[in-house]
């Protein structure tokens, strides 16, 4: 089965200095029937105003994936380390118990908006802290997976995302790694969506 949700049907939030979209529950933002999706439990769209930030805190065991859209970042723990990243960029923080972490827009005039997910992590695995990679605006992009396959950033969790860029009126084909599968749209509109069992031999 398939199921769709448009921007409008998420939640939203404006606190001034941000402005959020939420697919899942989050927040003041709760529905039931929307607490994730298998080990995905966030998936936000989030704008920070010029030169806000998310205080430290501290998160439960997920790997936080950062895509940046537009502007420039910069997070910090409390274990002394740093980075920043930029549009056209994605950041993957293997967060530690105990570890606070912060998120600041550097510019001083110009919003910065990112895309973030949450995943569960395995806590028998320990991937490096931080992992940033560009997107390459290939038609297809691995940009994260168990293994890092393809020069991609390494998970916790067996999840492969994919960066699709397709023109007005193409399509694209890939295999899937697993029974389900989420689709998120960044820009534009898709149009139609089919999901083909592969035959067994």
């Amino acid at each position: 089965m398939i199921t769709t949700r448009t921007a409008r049907q998420c939640g939203q939030a404006d606190y001034g200095w941000l402005q959020a979209r939420y697919t899942f529950s989050f927040g003041h933002y709760f529905d039931p029937k929307l607490l994730g999706y298998a080990s995905l439990r966030v998936l936000n769209q989030e704008v920070l105003a010029p030169g806000a930030a998310f205080q430290p805190r501290t998160y439960p065991k997920v790997d936080i994936l950062n895509v940046i859209l537009d502007g420039e970042a910069e997070y910090r723990d409390s274990e002394g380390n740093h980075v920043q990243a930029s549009a056209g960029e994605v950041l993957l923080l293997s967060t530690q118990p105990g570890v606070s972490y912060s998120e600041h827009n550097l510019s001083k005039d110009k919003p910065l908006t990112r895309m973030q997910l949450w995943l569960d992590a395995c806590p028998q695995r320990e991937n490096p802290l931080i992992q940033k990679l560009a997107l390459n605006m290939d038609k297809q992009q691995l940009i994260a997976s168990p293994e890092g396959a393809m020069g991609s950033l390494q998970l916790r969790q067996q999840v492969w995302l994919h960066h699709i860029v397709l023109d007005k009126g193409e399509s694209a084909n890939f295999q899937l790694h697993g029974p389900r599968a989420y689709l998120q749209s960044i820009h534009g509109n898709f149009m139609h969506l089919r999901i083909m069992k592969r035959k067994r031999r």
